[in-house]
């Protein structure tokens, strides 16, 4: 999946060559912590890397410099990269979370591959394995969750995933237990601290991948606005930012990656934001986008259909007295999501390229330019999904902190489930409380 990984692996020494020869051949500020690890996971130069583009581009645009050939590679794949997430959101909520689901099994196999490749040059057990055994036990957690959230219904009405839902925490603890004693067993004396700095890149690997796509379709439970704008904010960040960073960049931003500029950094914020504006604006007057994805029990299929909230209905604003003679006007109307979709675009254009940059260094540290070679001139699946994993969290958190209240539904729905002497005790409570409040009284009268 890397490139060039046979003469990556190829120059990998023994362990004890490499402590021997720890100091020589450093990178740039690399600090003697950097050299130990570089002993442990077996440090190398950085390897050649293949050119990926179809020869049919190749072809086309032999007569340009690499400068913009790799401008026209990147640019005509992230075209066909945007239609293909048209068509996915056209194909509706289902199809979305299936390819949540395939992006990230696909990251966590790049990911992974990386610390294969150096854990098997020393031919220890069952570390590719145990991985995707332990991605296995997560994803049964957190998507079993999903189930019982989102399809309690259908969940009530089957026996077996009525029993599996009742004791689903108790297994997934079981099945991690059975990994965790299989990774005990599989210890290797002489190479302990490498197979658990292997145990702990898996772990810290599936914290990063698993629970960020599983946050990605909760987001998407909550309407296909909430998954569609911070995506395509993100999106238009990183291609804004590269355009402004081609054509005006001159002062570098960091040194993790020498390419980004503060001119492409600063050009892509304001795009981002504009575009975050209008894109939001669009879309809070359709539906199909606003309201919240459910399961309808009675046909077995997920509905998009709502009045829609306050969120997405036009309301008028009183322009600041700053800005009313240089715009010429007093009030604007404008649905209350955009001043929402203000702070993800300015997240997404901010906060949103440390994950970039956070990628950008752990390839330095393994000398690798991209985590694969899936998509020409833009590397792996992983490449381009570090931002939208530290952006999948922000949003879900800031629907928990300032858009989402209490569920009525799903209060009612764990009122089923309860006994009748319990269902009972909590009406009578209930009703107490209406009476001293006087509302179940006024009722009564009415």
């Amino acid at each position: 999946c890397l490139r060039g990984p046979s003469r990556f692996l190829a120059v990998l020494a023994p362990l004890s060559r490499l402590q021997e020869s720890e100091s020589e051949n450093k990178l740039d500020g690399e600090t003697a912590s950097d050299s130990e690890s570089k002993s442990e996971f077996g440090g190398s130069a950085p390897a050649p890397t293949s050119d990926d583009t179809p020869e049919v581009l190749n072809r086309a645009l032999s007569n340009l410099s690499s400068r913009w050939k790799n401008w026209w590679v990147r640019g005509i794949l992230t075209l066909a990269m945007i239609t293909f997430f048209f068509i996915i959101i056209y194909l509706g909520p289902m199809v979305l979370m299936m390819i949540v689901m395939c992006v990230q099994i696909k990251c966590f196999h790049e990911i992974i591959t990386i610390g294969y490749n150096v854990y098997h040059s020393y031919d220890l057990p069952w570390f590719r394995t145990l991985s995707w055994y332990f991605l296995l036990c997560v994803n049964y957690f957190f998507y079993g969750e999903t189930v019982t959230d989102y399809f309690f219904t259908l969940v009530q009405r089957e026996e077996p995933l009525r029993i599996l839902s009742k004791y689903h925490r108790f297994i997934s603890f079981a099945l991690y237990l059975t990994g965790f004693c299989m990774f005990v067993l599989s210890l290797v004396k002489k190479h302990y601290r490498l197979q658990f700095y292997m145990f702990g890149w898996t772990h810290v690997t599936l914290l990063i991948v698993v629970t960020q796509s599983h946050l990605i379709i909760h987001n998407l439970f909550e309407g296909m606005i909430w998954f569609i704008v911070p995506i395509s904010c993100v999106i238009c960040n990183d291609i804004m930012a590269y355009m402004f960073g081609f054509f005006f960049g001159r002062t570098p931003l960091i040194k993790l990656s020498p390419k980004k500029t503060w001119e492409g950094f600063i050009g892509g914020f304001f795009a981002t934001v504009l575009f975050g504006l209008l894109l939001s604006y669009v879309m809070s007057g359709y539906r199909c986008f606003t309201c919240p994805v459910e399961f309808n029990n009675d046909t077995n299929s997920f509905t998009v259909d709502c009045e829609p909230s306050e969120l997405f209905q036009l309301q008028e604003y009183n322009i600041p007295a700053v800005l009313q003679s240089v715009l010429g006007w007093k009030t604007v109307r404008m649905y209350p999501f955009q001043i929402h979709s203000i702070a993800l675009s300015t997240f997404a254009s901010l906060i949103g390229p440390f994950g970039g940059f956070f990628a950008s260094g752990f390839k330095r540290a393994f000398k690798i330019k991209d985590f694969a070679n899936t998509i020409p001139g833009h590397g792996g699946i992983m490449d381009r999904f570090d931002c939208q994993y530290l952006m999948a969290t922000f949003v879900n958190v800031y629907i928990a902190s300032f858009i989402r209240g209490p569920n009525p539904s799903k209060l009612i729905q764990q009122f089923l489930t309860l006994r009748p002497d319990q269902q009972l005790h909590i009406f009578n409570t209930l009703k107490a409380h209406l009476v001293d409040k006087g509302v179940l009284g006024g009722l009564e009268d009415a």
